[in-house]
């Protein structure tokens, strides 16, 4: 057995599971891991003494780092996405397969010739949302279409959620992900296709406009519209759809508390907020409201969202400590900033935590003239705050698609996201044995 060598770019949390099923595999299936990092403390950590794992210090802007990447017969890229770019360049150049979780960009695509003439693929977004999400519809996408039925819809959400508990928390929610990504979800214009018509939300008004949905098994859930739905219309091979709408999960009731920080400007990233050294939770919050020296901040809050003052939004708000007098606990920021860093305070998974992610897609065709509606859902709990759903999803579609090309199952020539029948077919069989799987039934 010739031996092949693997190369992970990146410790970080979402790579924990994929690096434990390479090191699981390494043996049998005569690989070498080897995990770099900025920090290779990090990379130690998760190599944890494996007989056939190395860590080694890397740093993307090292020319002697940058060398090693030609060594080896895959590389995955767990790194920022602004330096995919420079991993991919070298991989196109000395062909070597790659693999990421990471969105396909125009400069990445452009290499598309020179993989293709190394005889050597890169598969991006190859993770969640994106990754997940793209297989799992396609699947049933394309057999639609074979069937010769006519496609009217397509919605998708996805969510990483924290599994049913006992815990009071009333937001029945906590960082599964970035932090910084869920404070600024949703900025922009959101875009999407509904009945024909081009609909688009702004973002003070997206946490307003939420659709419920029900999840057999797994109850009731809200969804609001992701930023731009009409990219897919291309990549899903939609066009000519009359609605296709794509958004994220959370628990009912999040999104109208989450609304109060929207309203307020607590979530702006644009503009650095002075004294943030001596700013405590409550000043934070009146710092949005008008001057009034007789009413309190509870109250003046609640009058200018017209909230009530024991109503359900103003409880969340209170379990996040933000009406204490407590410091902050940063020296600057902006607002999104500070805002994220009271929400860690509560927010931050625990040890004995689990999270869930949820999928969830709704198809609508036409058998004739007949109206057709099938769901399609998965869930997948993790099984503590390091070995989370969330890293689950994410690593094991390039654990998976890795060991497929790594033994010469899967030889991908160019650059491709994984929409592609050869690609999602081997991958979410391969994922099945691991929780990653689908349930297809009709709705009424």
């Amino acid at each position: 057995m010739t031996e092949k060598g693997i190369i992970v770019l990146g410790a970080g949390r979402s790579s924990s599971v994929l690096i434990d099923f390479l090191l699981d595999h390494a043996e049998p299936s005569g690989w070498r891991v080897t995990v770099g990092d900025l920090d290779i403390k990090m990379a130690e950590e998760r190599i944890h003494g494996h007989a056939r794992g190395q860590a080694i210090s890397f740093d993307i802007h090292r020319e002697e780092d940058k060398a090693q990447i030609k060594n080896f017969d895959l590389v995955i890229s767990m790194v920022p996405a602004a330096f995919h770019i420079h991993v991919a360049k070298i991989c196109a150049q000395e062909g070597v397969n790659m693999l990421t979780a990471s969105y396909l960009n125009d400069d990445i695509k452009a290499l598309e010739d020179q993989f293709k003439q190394n005889g050597v693929g890169l598969i991006m977004e190859l993770g969640l949302d994106p990754g997940i999400d793209h297989m799992s519809a396609m699947k049933v996408l394309d057999k639609i279409k074979a069937s010769g039925a006519k496609l009217k819809t397509f919605e998708t959400f996805t969510g990483g959620l924290l599994a049913p508990s006992k815990d009071d928390n009333p937001w029945k929610y906590k960082f599964t992900w970035n932090p910084r990504n869920v404070v600024l979800a949703g900025q922009g214009y959101v875009k999407f296709l509904q009945e024909g018509r081009y609909k688009y939300i702004p973002y003070q008004k997206l946490f307003r406009r939420t659709e419920v949905i029900h999840i057999p098994e797994h109850g009731y859930f809200e969804g609001y519209a992701n930023r731009d739905s009409l990219k897919y219309l291309d990549a899903y091979k939609l066009r000519g759809i009359e609605t296709l709408y794509r958004g994220t999960l959370r628990r009912t009731g999040y999104c109208k508390a989450w609304d109060v920080f929207v309203q307020l400007g607590a979530t702006d990233d644009t503009y650095q907020m002075q004294n943030v050294a001596e700013l405590t939770h409550r000043q934070f919050i009146n710092s949005f409201l008008s001057f009034n020296p007789n009413d309190s901040v509870e109250l003046k809050l609640a009058h200018y969202l017209g909230l009530e003052i024991d109503g359900e939004e103003m409880h969340k708000l209170k379990w996040l400590g933000l009406f204490e007098e407590e410091l902050v606990g940063l020296k600057e920021g902006t607002p999104a900033q500070v805002l994220e860093h009271i929400l860690k305070k509560k927010w931050t998974i625990r040890p004995d935590e689990k999270d869930m992610i949820v999928m969830w897609h709704k198809f609508e065709y036409y058998e004739g003239k007949e109206l057709k509606r099938l769901q399609s859902y998965m869930a997948v709990e993790g099984e503590d705050s390091v070995k989370t759903g969330m890293s689950k999803t994410v690593g094991l579609p390039l654990a998976v698609t890795a060991k497929l090309i790594l033994e010469g199952k899967l030889q991908p020539k160019g650059v491709f996201i994984p929409t592609e029948k050869f690609i999602y077919e081997p991958v979410l069989e391969a994922l099945e044995p691991y929780g990653v799987n689908f349930t297809e039934c009709g709705m009424e």
